[in-house]
């Protein structure tokens, strides 16, 4: 592999390359270092306090107030020691291809700490999407529609046959499946223009054929459980079945698939699944939406095709077990095709590096450390991307955001793109190489604080040339284009050992980083 093509998988499959990664991919070969990474142990989420007291305390008044830690409600109830976790693994743990696929699925079913509370089953969420990764998607969509997380936000938790919440069912057919149009193998719209692929009764039959689930066993509350028979609230385990809120009258749902009149919930689910999995758009609909997060906003048709055929047939090349939703096989398709491996991007190829592969990305390429302390209200707040905490079920943006002045082409990320995040996103830039990132907060275990360390790009310095041509191969896996460069190069050398004493290195190395890093060509990813 050449260098320009290891660093644009390492952009894909990762959180940002490094010079070791790109040695690495170039040494190993595209498909080996896929399949290496595919057998890798699992870096999981383990930061947080409880297993799921929150849930299991009666006494007033509220669970933080006698518990007299000043960091309860953030330790126990919030997300942040999730992101703590994540931000680790992403920048510093080996399986960076699962931590990235995982990635992908997190904002495929999104949730947030506004709306459902308790540190200790957002850990088993994610880490059942870890898990799961690499599996078939009817496995992981099976282990989300019976997460008690996801069904205390989307109500289907103690869904009641005799009035049933369509929320879940909704986005289990608009956002986890099929979509809302009928699609042809390549992604387009059946017959040019949009054909529903249900509509408000095949919604409802859906939202029948989910009640009569629970909370697992476990979890109390100082009044007792609610609706009677049920479980309270609690998120250890998948939800149970609880035969008197289950509706049991024959349902008609799609892909020829019915339910006979008197059957159980858990026979139910079974066939709502088989009903998305068996449809022709949950192929497409899903690779699709895994090429925009890894590799390009705009993939041909043709590109589609071939990541949906890898999916339906549940193989690609020596990757897959062959049976349908594999995504192994899937992601091996996504990463290995033709518009996503070599030197050149196709014409509308890339995407915008959305905020968090940019905070990663610049921590990776300059030897950075994280414990991932400033990325949640700060630098995620500043830049409107906040891991664990989406505004609402869909996302941060949606997949089809339309690009102004383009002529039709779409750019996910650019939907919490603007004037102030632009600014904001170089900001983040200053505040690493200039302002020295984060020191350590002693409230959060094992802090590090966050900083890049850029000592080993000291010894190029002296021509300013050959250090911007480093850092550029680092960051885009090519130079930049003369023009630019010139101008870096330039700036650059601005500082000399007259000018900046001892410390005129480190300022050159400080230049070139921000430099590099700040231009249009690392900002899209391509």
């Amino acid at each position: 592999m050449s260098a320009r093509d290891a660093v644009r998988l390492a952009d894909q499959a990762t959180f940002g390359p490094t010079e070791a990664l790109v040695a690495t991919i170039k040494a190993k070969g595209a498909s080996a270092w896929i399949a290496e990474q595919l057998a890798l142990k699992t870096s999981r989420y383990t930061s947080g306090k409880g297993s799921g007291e929150y849930h299991q305390y009666v006494d007033r008044p509220d669970f933080c107030t006698p518990a007299m830690e000043p960091n309860c409600f953030r330790d126990y109830i919030s997300t942040d020691p999730l992101m703590w976790d994540f931000y680790r693994n992403a920048v510093g743990q080996p399986d960076q291809l699962r931590q990235r696929v995982t990635f992908a699925f997190q904002q495929l079913f999104p949730l947030n700490n506004a709306e459902v509370l308790g540190t200790y089953g957002f850990r088993n969420y994610y880490n059942a999407m870890l898990d799961g990764a690499f599996g078939n998607y009817r496995d992981l969509l099976k282990k989300i529609t019976l997460s008690p997380l996801m069904g205390d936000f989307l109500n289907n938790a103690n869904n009641d046959k005799g009035a049933p919440n369509e929320n879940f069912a909704r986005e289990l057919l608009q956002l986890f499946s099929i979509g809302t149009c009928e699609l042809n193998l390549d992604g387009s719209l059946k017959g040019g223009k949009c054909q529903p692929t249900y509509n408000n009764e095949t919604v409802r039959a859906y939202a029948y054929a989910l009640t009569g689930w629970t909370y697992p066993p476990g979890g109390k509350h100082p009044n007792g459980c609610w609706p009677t028979g049920a479980n309270c609230r609690y998120y250890n385990g998948d939800m149970v079945p609880i035969d008197k809120y289950h509706d049991t009258q024959a349902r008609t749902l799609l892909s020829g698939v019915g339910l006979a009149a008197g059957h159980k919930a858990p026979a139910a689910l079974e066939s709502v699944l088989d009903s998305v999995m068996a449809h022709p758009n949950i192929g497409p609909f899903i690779g699709r939406q895994l090429i925009q997060h890894l590799v390009s906003s705009n993939p041909s048709p043709a590109y589609v095709t071939r990541v949906a055929t890898a999916f339906n047939n549940g193989r690609f090349a020596s990757f897959g077990s062959g049976a349908r939703g594999d995504l192994a096989a899937t992601v091996a398709a996504v990463l290995l095709d033709a518009e996503a491996r070599g030197d050149s991007v196709p014409a509308q190829g890339g995407k915008l590096r959305e905020p968090v592969l940019m905070f990663t990305g610049v921590l990776r390429g300059l030897n950075g450390t994280t414990d991932g302390e400033p990325f949640n209200w700060y630098w995620g707040g500043n830049l409107q991307q906040r891991v664990f905490n989406p505004p609402s079920i869909f996302s941060d943006y949606p997949p089809d955001y339309p690009v102004a002045g383009t002529g039709g082409l779409v750019g996910s990320a650019f939907g919490i793109h603007n004037a102030n995040t632009a600014l904001a996103r170089m900001n983040y830039l200053l505040y690493l190489i200039d302002w020295g990132g984060s020191d350590v907060d002693a409230s959060i275990p094992g802090a590090t604080g966050t900083k890049v360390n850029l000592a080993s790009f000291t010894d190029s310095a002296a021509d300013a040339g050959a250090l911007v041509d480093r850092i550029s191969m680092v960051a885009l896996g090519r130079l930049l284009p003369s023009t630019p460069r010139a101008s870096v190069v330039k700036a650059v050398e601005r500082w000399t050992q007259a000018t900046d004493g001892n410390n005129w290195k480190t300022s050159r190395v400080k230049r070139a980083a921000y430099l590099v890093y700040a231009s249009p060509d690392y900002q899209i990813q391509r």
